[in-house]
């Protein structure tokens, strides 16, 4: 016979287990009726810009595969900041998400007052795409190449200037990285935007501009910039005669951006999974790959939010590494 305090013990097994069977079919209940309704998704950037397209782009097939609408908001501000602290401090319900970039972690390494924690308020669910950044230069500027504006910048220091959207983007970043990687003292332009700082540099105001692949694309291809690099790994498809900076001359030199999704905290394991799988389903599908590649963006491989998170801390601590060599601050 079993003593009463095995009797005991087997009882609370029992009844532990019970629960724990009870929370699994839970939350396999959520994932199933999750999403109820439509899900805004804030993109921290104006519309009509890269980050803005990738974001409509993955919320047109989600829509169809989640049976309820993504609707895209766009909060710009801050380099990023201002619409992803407002989905850092939303609740944790699935039913509000972000969708950003490389300028998240940027951002993180550049500033002391960060108005939420990124290791804990915002949790990863899967990197959509990357897009690689070009370096272009106005065509006045007399340079074809990336060696000879190098040359340039060494002749007259302090005097060329660079164009960004401001502090804390990846356009100021990579400029940055760029500058102590070849030695050369270029003037930074900051401005609120993409658009503003593309419509001076093609205006000739600014001399070279780090942009997104989408953004410099249509200039570059009407000659009104000139392209003398790209930072991937490999050369741009849409730019075949381009090259990257290990080609041009500047070795170790990638610097893809990314762009992903991401809930508050607070959201379930199984809505959290049940995003990840739903996006990986839409990265798999030519649709959503081509529809990335004709706006100048590579479509991520599946992975997840494990992957995700591990992916950023490399990121943050490459930044922050490089914040802290050169001395600067988004504050």
């Amino acid at each position: 016979m079993y003593s009463l305090k095995v009797l005991n013990q087997l009882q609370r097994f029992i009844q532990l287990a019970l629960l724990m069977l009870a929370l699994g079919l839970t939350q396999s209940v959520c994932a199933q009726e999750y999403p109820q309704k439509s899900i805004r998704v804030i993109v921290p950037w104006p519309a009509g810009g890269f980050v803005d397209v990738a974001a409509r782009l993955a919320a047109e097939q989600l829509t169809s595969t989640l049976g309820q609408a993504l609707v895209i908001e766009n909060k710009p501000g801050a380099g990023g900041m201002i619409g992803a602290d407002a989905v850092a401090k939303a609740q944790g319900d699935g039913y509000t998400l972000l969708f950003t970039t490389s300028a998240l972690t940027m951002n993180t390494a550049l500033r002391t007052n960060m108005p939420f924690d990124l290791k804990t308020d915002l949790i990863p669910i899967a990197i959509e795409a990357y897009s690689p950044s070009v370096i272009v230069v106005h065509p006045m500027l007399g340079v074809k190449t990336l060696q000879e504006l190098i040359t340039l910048a060494k002749q007259q220091p302090g005097k060329l200037t660079y164009a960004s959207a401001g502090n804390g983007t990846p356009a100021h970043l990579i400029a940055e990285l760029f500058k102590t990687s070849v030695e050369v003292d270029i003037v930074h332009v900051t401005y609120k935007g993409g658009p503003p700082a593309m419509v001076d540099q093609i205006a000739g105001r600014v001399d070279v501009q780090v942009s997104n692949a989408m953004g410099a694309l249509q200039q570059v291809k009407e000659g009104k910039l000139l392209a003398l690099a790209v930072t991937s790994p490999a050369r741009f498809e849409q730019l075949p005669e381009v090259p990257t900076m290990a080609q041009a001359g500047v070795a170790d030199f990638e610097t893809d951006q990314w762009l992903g999704f991401f809930a508050p905290k607070g959201v379930s394991v199984a809505v959290l999974k049940r995003l990840s799988d739903e996006i990986n389903q839409a990265l798999a599908t030519a649709t959503l790959r081509e529809a990335l590649k004709s706006k100048g963006m590579r479509a991520a491989n599946a992975s997840t939010p494990t992957a995700f998170r591990d992916y950023l801390n490399t990121d943050l601590q490459r930044w922050t590494a490089l914040v802290k060599r050169l001395n600067i601050s988004a504050d």
